[in-house]
């Protein structure tokens, strides 16, 4: 024994060694190597069975059972049965005798290490396994362990990982099946036992105001007297022992539910037990005692009951989560959704010694997560069984989530209830339109629910119910969407507000307009406040100030101010969110709502911009003037959110009488005019160009271009002397003003268009645009001075943007309106054309060229006739040489990637045209991609311009199929079958090999994309029928694909890897299975031959794609266990 002493000894000190502070990285790794190849040793497991029962070494003992779990999950098959047998025996012998002083980690993990064993050998060389945890269960000195040894079980056994076959998984799937009536018998009755053993004993407490709490609403949702009764006896108060216990067996219940079907082995008083626990949750007397008693074990023991309570609503949740739900589990579910609601009525009752929210608080956020998980999946997957039930009252449910909504502690909360609001609003939006015939029966049992929800959600967001915890919001920090925790806050109630304005909207109108009134009548009332003050009519940090200020000064006023325009800028968003209501069908029945919105909304634009509230001086301008501006900023854009409504009254009125229209779009202007103008805030500029673009594009009254307050924008935009606007807000101006002379007018017959006029104005327009630009042509050629170039980019930059976006915002438009644009553009394209050698090296400025390249392609390539287009292409294939790629490529980053990405776009766009017209480019672009581009790309690991380029080689094949494949209807007919004559075979097998060896690549993305490509490519053109595809091709694409199953490197593509294997091997599946199959095996390591015949038989010859593709995942799965195996084998091992 002298050696097994000295062994354990000197384990113990590496083992300290290599824990503390002091030992290097380099000393670790020698320890670390030292125990790897103690561990492969044959044998090594006696050593550690001697070192687990004689030392106290935490890290020693979690070594050990190290070693055994390899030996069983990895080696267990060239282990000697003798020896199977002693570990049988020995481990749980070993658990048994010292559960009690292990700590708790490392007895788990012997737990783990026993399982594992029955995992390989139950029931067959193991056939006690589950027995023994049985017993364990059954003997009270022993109960904890039980069911720590199920949940282990349940966890390993049930969904077990890749290292088995796949019959063996199904066979422990049915064993454990057929255990789960006893198992969950046994469950039951030790939850059952505690409580009423607890029960007896306990004292019963005083009565309180809450115990008459069987109300009638208890009554209608139990159905029975005596059920209420039940859920009425005071909590037992369970010792620290009973505690343990119970949330072991809530954790078994909870994993079992994961993975049982629902059936009546799930009997009634298990789920009227595991309710008894849910209580625990709800019950802030169990915090309360612990806090009375004061010892810091008490204060534990509360939270603990409250864990018990968090448990039982995991169990009810995994119940909860099962769509499928057999005719005989319904009524369980009925009585689960009232004994939960009643749950939910204790929660939020009120009583004088609480508020609602005050007994949330109370509460731990665990269960209240819980909670509101098991309402969600109540209404997401149960709702619509459970309504149709008589006995189930939903408005009163209804009732209570509205009180559980409103009073949630944290704003986190607050959001997932509005989502189960927001599910509630879908199902029953969803419903009505289904059940057209009682739509006003399903809304009328709901409105008054709805009207409620929709209050308290308006005062929710407004400052003047709800300061407190708005201000709380932090409206700073973007978050993965973009947007503040405010902006989302006002998002997701919006959103709510919408859903119920399509369900009622004269209810939901009635109830916003007033409250919007209310803070416009504050906002407008501003006027009086205004005073010039004296001298101050200076210029300050830039902006002119006309001396005007806003005579509110008090701490207080100021501080309502501020909450009177935050809450308006949020009602004017709500008011812009419910534009879409009042259009389409619905224009004629709401007209005069709409009418006074927007009137009133025209108003309040052309206020803000006639007294110039965003120039003010205030009393308190870091809070102010933003303020003021912000409110500014949303009429506009909610006044933008009307341009369809605008337009829809337009081609009402225009032939009777428009004056009231004319009116309005007039006087939006007025308001729009004064700020576009590069001293007023960004904010405020970019709505009130947003608006005018709306007004442009969406309405395209006839008279806009000659209202005054346009034409001042056209002289404003084309005055060389005046500042420019910043980008964004040129861009958009400039779109504005092409769109009002380049869009049809509505309602009119092309006669009356007067083309000629807006096509001069419109070339006048563009060549102001670009006239700095356009001198660049006769000196960007020449050497240019560092400062020199500097401004030349600036130029492009600028002009670029300009005519990109002119070109993107007609190009879904009328053949005239795209012919004028490109008219007024031709001489700016020829001499981007000219400039473009000249900047190949400046990949920065070849970007913006290249991309006003391919927006001209895609809107206006039939304007720029064919012998330009082909001088457009030939000059970049010329220009774009295997250096200069491989220059963009491998030396300029990200933006010489983006260059090459954006040429192969625009090929994209070429190689796509139907007709002859670009044919003769076809063998220079896939000469451009297979000779010059792929080489560059195809080694590098980087994904850059590979999606791109496999694009277009997809666009290439799709497009131009005639140019591979000639093929004749008659000729096809007459032989029956369509066996084509081949063109361009090389380049067809070169675009193939590149495809393939795509998959042999990391990047999913691109594995997706090309994945999807082939099958589209079958689909439309029955790619794998074509005789090269099937006879050269075919099936390395199959064993690739295998092979990608088998190493798991795209794991996620599983599915749409088995379907394309599935349609790949339907072409020719006697070849698959004669030929392709057993050569697969052949080919494959790692297994010896009986294996592989195994493998072979258990490929059942389907032909139908869910067997084949189950069949395709067998026999990965198989072959991975199969090598996992043999790996772990002794070496010399002789397999017979």
């Amino acid at each position: 024994m002298a050696s097994e002493e000295a062994s354990l000894r000197a384990l113990e000190s590496l083992m300290t060694e290599f824990f503390h502070n002091c030992t290097t990285n380099e000393r670790k790794r020698e320890i670390e190597e030292l125990l790897n190849n103690f561990a492969q040793q044959i044998g090594a497991w006696r050593f550690c069975l001697y070192f687990l029962s004689s030392t106290r070494n935490d890290y020693v003992m979690m070594y050990s059972l190290t070693v055994f779990e390899n030996l069983i999950n990895k080696m267990w098959l060239g282990v000697p049965s003798q020896d199977k047998m002693e570990i049988r025996s020995c481990l749980p012998k070993l658990l048994l005798a010292q559960h009690k002083t292990l700590p708790y980690f490392i007895r788990n993990k012997l737990c783990k290490v026993i399982v594992d064993i029955g995992r390989q050998d139950w029931p067959m060389f193991y056939h006690d396994f589950f027995t023994n945890i049985l017993q364990l269960i059954q003997s009270p000195v022993t109960t904890p362990l039980g069911l720590i040894m199920l949940k282990t079980t349940s966890e390993e056994l049930a969904c077990p990982r890749e290292d088995l076959s796949v019959a063996r998984k199904e066979e422990l799937r049915k064993l454990l099946l057929d255990q789960v009536q006893t198992v969950l018998g046994l469950l039951t009755g030790i939850l059952e036992s505690i409580w009423d053993k607890h029960s007896v004993t306990a004292a019963t407490p005083p009565p309180s105001p809450t115990s008459g709490e069987s109300g009638d609403l208890l009554s209608s949702l139990l159905q029975s007297p005596s059920a209420a009764k039940l859920l009425n006896q005071p909590i037992p108060i369970l010792d620290t022992d009973s505690e343990y216990i119970c949330s072991l067996a809530l954790e078994c219940l909870a994993h079992l539910f994961s993975w049982i079907p629902l059936s009546t082995s799930i009997t009634p008083s298990l789920l009227t037990t595991i309710f008894h626990f849910a209580r625990f949750g709800c019950d802030t007397r169990a915090r309360k005692m612990s806090s009375v008693n004061g010892s810091s074990q008490n204060t534990g023991l509360g939270a603990e009951r409250g864990r018990l309570g968090v448990l039982a609503m995991s169990c009810i949740n995994e119940l909860m989560s099962k769509n499928c739900v057999p005719m005989e589990f319904e009524e369980y579910l009925l009585r689960m959704f009232q004994q939960t609601f009643y749950l939910l009525q204790k929660i939020t009752k009120e009583n004088n010694a609480h508020t609602v929210k005050s007994r949330l608080e109370e509460l731990d956020e665990s269960y209240i997560e819980k909670f509101t998980d098991f309402l969600r999946l109540f209404v997401s997957v149960h709702l619509r069984r459970i309504e149709s039930y008589s006995q189930f009252p939903v408005v009163e449910f209804l009732a209570l989530l509205f009180k559980y909504t409103f009073h949630q502690p944290t704003h986190e909360g607050y959001f997932s209830c509005l989502d189960i609001w927001t599910l509630f609003l879908d199902y029953l939006t969803s419903k009505i339109k289904s059940r057209l015939a009682d739509k006003e029966a399903v809304l009328n049992r709901y409105e008054d629910a709805l009207v409620l929800l929709l209050t308290e959600v308006l005062n929710r967001i407004q400052f003047r119910y709800n300061q407190a915890q708005l201000e709380e919001l932090d409206d700073e920090t973007l978050d993965d969407d973009q947007q503040t925790e405010w902006q989302r806050y006002l998002r997701q109630s919006l959103e709510v507000v919408a859903k119920v304005m399509e369900l009622l909207p004269t209810h939901a109108f009635s109830t916003l307009f007033p409250v919007l009134q209310d803070n416009l009548e504050v906002y407008l009332g501003l006027q009086q406040f205004v005073v010039t003050s004296g001298t101050d009519s200076l210029v300050t940090n830039q902006n002119v100030i006309s001396g005007h200020r806003l005579n509110i000064t008090a701490e207080n006023d100021c501080r309502r101010l501020h909450c009177s325009l935050r809450d308006l800028s949020s009602l004017l968003q709500a008011v812009g969110r419910l534009a879409e209501y009042f259009i389409g069908d619905m224009f004629a029945a709401r007209f005069n709502d709409a009418l006074t919105v927007v009137e009133r909304l025209v108003k309040v634009t052309l206020y803000g911009s006639q007294i110039k509230l965003y120039n003010i001086e205030t009393a308190v301008p870091s809070v102010l003037k933003p303020d003021l501006i912000d409110v500014h900023a949303q009429s506009l854009a909610a006044l933008q959110a009307y341009s369809h409504w605008l337009a829809q009254f337009y081609s009402e009125v225009h032939r009777q009488n428009p004056e009231q229209f004319i009116s309005l779009v007039s006087t939006a202007l007025e308001a729009i005019t004064p700020l576009i103008s590069s001293k007023v805030q960004e904010k405020l500029l970019l709505s009130a160009c947003h608006l005018l673009v709306s007004l442009a594009t969406t309405v395209r009254p006839v008279f806009l271009i000659s209202i005054p307050a346009v034409q001042k924008v056209f002289n404003r935009i084309t005055d060389t002397s005046a500042q420019r606007l910043p980008d964004k807000a040129q861009v958009l101006v400039c779109r504005a003003l092409s769109n009002v002379l380049l869009l049809p007018w509505p309602n009119l017959p092309e006669s009356e268009q007067q083309w000629a006029v807006r096509s001069t104005n419109h070339a006048s327009l563009i060549s102001a645009l670009t006239r700095d630009y356009r001198q660049l042509k006769s000196s960007a050629i020449l050497p240019q001075r560092k400062v020199q170039l500097e401004d030349t980019k600036v130029i492009i930059h600028q002009t670029l943007s300009v005519l990109e976006d002119i070109v993107e915002s007609i190009s879904g438009e009328s053949t005239k309106s795209r012919q004028i644009c490109y008219q007024s553009l031709q001489e700016s394209v020829q001499v981007s054309l000219a400039l473009f050698p000249a900047f190949i090296h400046q990949s920065d400025v070849t970007d913006e060229m290249l991309s006003f390249f391919l927006t001209l392609f895609q809107g206006l390539r039939v304007q720029m006739g064919v012998p330009f287009t082909e001088q457009i292409i030939q000059t970049f294939l010329n220009m774009f040489t295997r250096e200069q790629l491989a220059e963009s490529i491998l030396h300029e980053g990200s933006t010489g990637c983006r260059v090459v990405e954006k040429f192969l776009k625009i090929l994209q766009v070429v190689v796509q045209e139907p007709g002859q017209v670009f044919k003769p480019f076809l063998p220079s672009v896939i000469s451009l991609c297979m000779e010059q581009v792929y080489p560059i790309i195809a080694e590098r690991s980087s994904p850059d311009v590979k999606a791109e380029l496999f694009e277009l080689l997809f666009r290439v094949l799709h497009h131009n199929w005639r140019y591979f494949f000639k093929s004749s209807v008659l000729a096809s007919v007459q032989r029956g079958v369509a066996e084509e004559q081949m063109e361009n075979e090389a380049q067809f097998s070169a675009i193939m090999q590149a495809f393939g060896q795509s998959f042999l690549q990391p990047d999913i993305h691109l594995f997706k994309q090309n994945l999807f490509y082939l099958e589209t490519l079958n689909t439309k053109q029955k790619l794998y029928h074509k005789k090269i595809f099937r006879t050269t091709m075919l099936f390395q694409f199959v064993n690739v694909l295998l092979q990608v199953l088998v190493h798991k490197s795209h794991d996620l593509l599983q599915e749409e890897i088995g379907i394309a294997t599935y349609n790949m091997a339907s072409v020719d599946f006697d070849g698959f299975y004669s030929a392709f199959l057993p050569e697969f095996l052949a080919s494959c390591d790692g297994v010896d031959s009986n294996q592989k015949n195994v493998l072979g038989r258990n490929f059942k010859m389907d032909r139908d794609l869910p067997s084949f593709t189950q069949n395709v995942h067998r026999l990965v799965n198989d072959l991975r266990y199969y090598r996992l195996c043999n790996d772990s084998l002794p070496p010399g091992t002789v397999k017979l």
